[in-house]
């Protein structure tokens, strides 16, 4: 398994405003990213709740299974989280608390050999590194910036650390791609 942390991200870094909300990202003219060369790879996926949430009402999940699948595929999602929250019928949906260190199996036995993408927030892809098992970061930069808002990667990385193995440029977003060493 390949942990890969790949979002969005404002100039300043944040990824959603002060209200948890990505309507930001929409305002930017296309085109944006590619990421289907990357989503093919991906074989499950872990988000935290916020960004569940928000995904769920945003693009109506619950209400249209067709429209699960065209955002997930059959791949297990692994939603992190202390609370229950809704499920969309027939989605492969496995709510889970705690460490992501204490999940690690399951995850590596639900990615196998492909790809586990960490979509967010910015706080469990830090849990990914404190658990020594995030290997690359894609960061698409667009050009917004935020007053206040969910930061990034709320944790220090430094330069020791990150080394830059990829930047391209895309209608107004800069995709830089980072492999990250183990502490």
């Amino acid at each position: 398994m390949r942990t890969v942390y790949y979002t969005a991200t404002t100039l300043n870094g944040y990824l959603a405003d002060e209200d948890d909300s990505l309507d930001w990202l929409f305002t930017v003219p296309e085109p944006a990213p590619d990421t289907a060369p990357f989503d093919a790879q991906v074989t499950a996926l872990a988000v935290g709740a916020t960004t569940y949430e928000w995904v769920l009402s945003h693009a109506g999940l619950l209400e249209d299974s067709a429209t699960w699948e065209q955002y997930f595929g059959r791949r297990p999602l692994f939603v992190f989280t202390h609370r229950a929250l809704p499920v969309p019928e027939g989605a492969d949906v496995r709510l889970v608390s705690g460490a992501v260190a204490d999940h690690l199996p399951a995850l590596r036995e639900a990615a196998g050999d492909g790809v586990l993408w960490v979509q967010g927030g910015g706080d469990l892809a830090g849990q990914f590194d404190d658990a020594g098992a995030l290997d690359e970061i894609v960061l698409s930069i667009a050009p917004v910036a935020l007053p206040a808002g969910r930061p990034l990667l709320p944790r220090l990385l430094d330069s020791t650390r990150l080394q830059l193995t990829e930047v391209e440029h895309v209608g107004q977003f800069a995709v830089l791609t980072y492999q990250v060493a183990r502490p």
